[in-house]
């Protein structure tokens, strides 16, 4: 399956699972050295970064937990820059390694603002993990700890991520075709 329609836009694969996979098992290995020793709290970002977590959580090698936050900046193909809380965190991060993980990193706005919100919890530390990055669409100063796929500005779904709603369940990751439109 090359192209898929969702809603009134096609998309085509641009990651087959098989590479996200590899690259999810590398770097679960990567942060079960790191974290070694410091039973750290993932806080996976819902909707889009479930999947994810669920599968970094299968390959990491040492204790950690795992609990979830939604907050929401997205309206169809477009953010609408403006982040919303909708399920808090609960869990209490005193003294707490946490690991924010993401879907997606394109502005920064949802990271900083909830390691502004974990910030007054007194953690450890405060790390971010993301499946995907979008360098030239940060507009804020962030540091991203482990980043699984550089990609360019292209709207993207599959693998947990979608266009309105639709689409997380595939397991490779799809591009909008040129000429589709992003609004």
């Amino acid at each position: 399956m090359n192209r898929v329609t969702i809603k009134d836009k096609t998309f085509e694969v641009s990651m087959p699972a098989a590479q996200i996979q590899a690259r999810v098992k590398e770097l679960a290995q990567q942060m079960s050295r790191d974290l070694e020793g410091k039973n750290p709290l993932f806080l996976a970002v819902l909707n889009g970064a479930f999947i994810f977590a669920a599968d970094l959580m299968r390959e990491m090698t040492i204790p950690c937990e795992i609990s979830f936050v939604k907050l929401a900046s997205y309206q169809g193909t477009t953010s609408t820059g403006k982040v919303h809380e909708v399920i808090g965190i609960n869990e209490n991060l005193t003294d707490r390694t946490v690991v924010i993980v993401e879907d997606i990193v394109e502005s920064g706005l949802t990271i900083k603002r909830m390691m502004e919100q974990l910030g007054t919890r007194n953690p450890a530390s405060v790390q971010v993990c993301t499946l995907f990055f979008k360098p030239e669409k940060l507009t804020v100063d962030l540091k991203l700890d482990y980043v699984a796929f550089e990609i360019p500005n292209d709207f993207i779904l599959g693998y947990g991520l979608d266009y309105d709603q639709q689409g997380r369940g595939l397991k490779d990751v799809y591009t909008l075709v040129k000429g589709e439109g992003e609004g």
